[in-house]
C-alpha cells in the first residue's frame, strides 16, 4: 500500500521547518493555555485536536455533533498518545443548540476557542433546505460562538475557511466568503484568524475517502479527469490551523505557500496509484453500467473498473487558488505558510442586510435556491456561479 504522500504525489512533508523554528514557543503557549475546539471531531477537528492535546494543553475540551466520531477520537488519542495532565474532555452537542449555550454559561472560560464546524459539500447546494443549512452553519453559528467569545473573555477566535472561497464558483466557498466578511467586523472585539487551505487527503466524505469505501465495499472507483487540486494531510490541516490560531496576528489569513512540494494532482491519477498500493490495474469504462457489470469479474484478473470522465455537475473549480490579486500577502514570514494581511473593511449596512434577509427567510420558514443566490451576488458581485442543473446526487 502506497503512503498517503504518495497517493498525492508527495515525498515530503509540510511546514516542518516552520514547525521547528516555533516549536518551543508552540509548546509553552498551548502547555499553559486552555482551549474549545469547536467541530473537533471531523477530519480536521480530530487533526487540532490531537496537535494540541501531544502538547499537554492546561485544558482541551472537544465538541461535535457526531457522538460517533467523537468515540473515534477519543480511542484514537488514548491509542496513540495517552493522557495529559490537564483536563481532557469531549461533548455531543450541537452548538446551534441550547444545550450548547447552556454548557458555554457553564464553562465558558478558554484562551483560545477554534471553530472547525462546516457544511463543506458543493452537493449541500442542490436543494434550498440544505444550502440555507450550510449558511447557518458556515456564518451565523460562528457568528454566535463569536459572539460567545467575546462574552467569556476568549483571547483568541479561530476558525477555517476554504481555499474556494477565493473566487468563489460555488455556494459553499460563497458562505465561506462571507464569514470572513463578518469576521472582519468581529475583528474590532477579539483577535481572530483563519486559514484557507487545500483538500484533506482522505477526510470524511471526500472523493478520496470515497475511492476507499467503494474499494473496501467491491464498487468501481469514479473519478473526473479534469479536476485538479492541493490536498494535504490530515496531520498538516492540524498544524497549518494551530499555527494560525497561535500565532496569526488579527484578521491574518494562513494559507500553503505554493513550491515544488505541493503542486495539484488529479483525482484519476490519485484513482490510479491508490489501486496499484493495493495491487490493482485501473480498468477504464465507457459507462455507469459497464463499471458496475465488470465488477463481478475483472478484480479476479487483478483489474478494478473505473470511470473517468470530464465534471458535468454544478459548482465544480477546475483550478484551486488560495488568495486573489486583491489581497495583501505576505510570503516572508514562514518557508512554507503564506499570510493575507487584512485591515478592518466591511460594509456594515450590508452585512445587516444579509442577516435580517436571511432572518426573515427563516421566519416565514418558505424560501427558494433563487433568492438565496441573489442575495449572495449582492453580497459578492463578482460571484462566479454557474448551476450546469446536475449535482453529484445524480452520478455513481
Amino acid at each position: 500500500m502506497n503512503s498517503l504522500l504518495q497517493l498525492i504525489g508527495r515525498d515530503k512533508k509540510l511546514f516542518l521547518n516552520d514547525l521547528k523554528l516555533s516549536a518551543k514557543e508552540l509548546n509553552r503557549i498551548v502547555s499553559t493555555s486552555t482551549f474549545l475546539v469547536i467541530g473537533g471531531a471531523g477530519s480536521i477537528g480530530q487533526a487540532v485536536s490531537k496537535e494540541i492535546f501531544k502538547r499537554n494543553p492546561l485544558k482541551l475540551h472537544v465538541v461535535d455533533i457526531s457522538e460517533n466520531n467523537m468515540v473515534e477520537l477519543v480511542r484514537d488519542i488514548r491509542s496513540s498518545l495517552g493522557y495529559i495532565d490537564g483536563e481532557f474532555k469531549t461533548y455531543a452537542l450541537d452548538i446551534g443548540s441550547v444545550e450548547y449555550d447552556a454548557f458555554i454559561k457553564s464553562d465558558g472560560s478558554y484562551d483560545f476557542v477554534l471553530n472547525l464546524s462546516a457544511i463543506k459539500h458543493v452537493r449541500s447546494e442542490e436543494d434550498q433546505f440544505t444550502l440555507m443549512r450550510m449558511i447557518n452553519v458556515n456564518i451565523f453559528n460562528t457568528l454566535k460562538t463569536i459572539q460567545q467569545s467575546i462574552e467569556n473573555g476568549v483571547k483568541k477566535y479561530f476558525c477555517v475557511s476554504t481555499d474556494k472561497a477565493a473566487n468563489p464558483v460555488n455556494m459553499m466557498g460563497a458562505s465561506k466568503r462571507i464569514m470572513e466578511m463578518y469576521l472582519m467586523r468581529s475583528s474590532q472585539k477579539i483577535n481572530i484568524s483563519t486559514a484557507r487551505f487545500a483538500n484533506v487527503a482522505f477526510s470524511d466524505g471526500s472523493l478520496l475517502h470515497g475511492f476507499k469505501q467503494r474499494f473496501e465495499k467491491n464498487q468501481p472507483i469514479v473519478a473526473p479527469i479534469d479536476i485538479k487540486r492541493y490536498f494535504v494531510t490530515p496531520q498538516e490541516s492540524g498544524e497549518l490551523c494551530l499555527m494560525s490560531c497561535i500565532f496569526g496576528e488579527n484578521r491574518d489569513i494562513f494559507f500553503p505557500k505554493l513550491n515544488p512540494d505541493l503542486h495539484q494532482s488529479s483525482f484519476d491519477e490519485i484513482a490510479v496509484r491508490y489501486l496499484k498500493g493495493n495491487g490493482y490495474e485501473a480498468y477504464e469504462c465507457s459507462d455507469e453500467d459497464e463499471a458496475r457489470d465488470l465488477m463481478n469479474t475483472l478484480p479476479k484478473q487483478g483489474k478494478w473498473p473505473c470511470l473517468f470522465a470530464r465534471s458535468d455537475t454544478t459548482g465544480e473549480k477546475p483550478q484551486e487558488e488560495f488568495f486573489t490579486n486583491t489581497e495583501t500577502v505576505d510570503l516572508n514570514i514562514y518557508e512554507d505558510l503564506g499570510v493575507i494581511k487584512n485591515e478592518a473593511e466591511f460594509d456594515d449596512e450590508l452585512l445587516n442586510f444579509f442577516t435580517h434577509s436571511i432572518e426573515d427567510m427563516k421566519e416565514s420558514k418558505s424560501w427558494n435556491k433563487d433568492n438565496i443566490i441573489k442575495l449572495v451576488y449582492k453580497m459578492i458581485p463578482d460571484f462566479k456561479y454557474k448551476s450546469l442543473e446536475k449535482y453529484l446526487d445524480s452520478k455513481m
